[in-house]
């Protein structure tokens, strides 16, 4: 009859994604006529529990390349953005979220810039990405015992009579 132990371990207790797009502006220097690119680089970010939730701070550069005095001269705007997101993660049969957890964040999706106007000398663009939260706490599981250990079984060789009969033969007593 097999008796039932608990063991406690670290495992995925909760686990979700999440999809943004956040909208930014930025002033320039010179008054841009087109945007000739935009691309987001060094994305860094860190998740922390926040009550029943979970939160995310990160940040990214983004670097505008934008033509100004109709066109006649280019440069680079170098912008970094900071944001702080929040999950609403649900755990995995009730687990619970006050004890001892570790936070885990993925980029599913890097950011990427979507899309970028110039209206009146200010840049808007959008920053889109994807995030996902895993929970990493204590859980337990349950795993039947058996009470008894099972039998060893017993090994024997392989030896017929025709094999003891070759080795007899093979035997020279003049060896010494």
């Amino acid at each position: 009859m097999a008796s039932y132990k608990e063991i406690v371990t670290k495992a995925i207790i909760g686990k979700g994604k999440k999809y943004f797009k956040n909208n930014y502006s930025i002033k320039a220097d010179n008054h841009p006529t087109n945007v000739l690119g935009c691309w987001v680089i060094n994305h860094k970010f860190k998740g922390y529990k926040s009550g029943d939730k979970i939160g995310v701070d990160g940040s990214c550069d983004v670097n505008i390349w934008y033509a100004y005095d109709n066109d006649s001269k280019t440069t680079v705007l170098n912008e970094k953005i900071d944001y702080n997101e929040l999950f609403n993660v649900k755990t995995k049969d009730n687990a619970d979220l006050s004890g001892d957890t570790d936070i885990i964040v993925r980029t599913l999706k890097q950011p990427t810039c979507s899309r970028v106007n110039v209206e009146n000398g200010v840049i808007s663009f959008d920053i889109e990405k994807e995030l996902g939260v895993e929970i990493v706490g204590e859980t337990k599981i349950k795993i039947a015992v058996e009470d008894d250990e099972e039998p060893w079984d017993e090994i024997e060789d392989e030896v017929d009579d025709e094999i003891e009969k070759e080795i007899e033969e093979s035997i020279t007593e003049n060896i010494i």
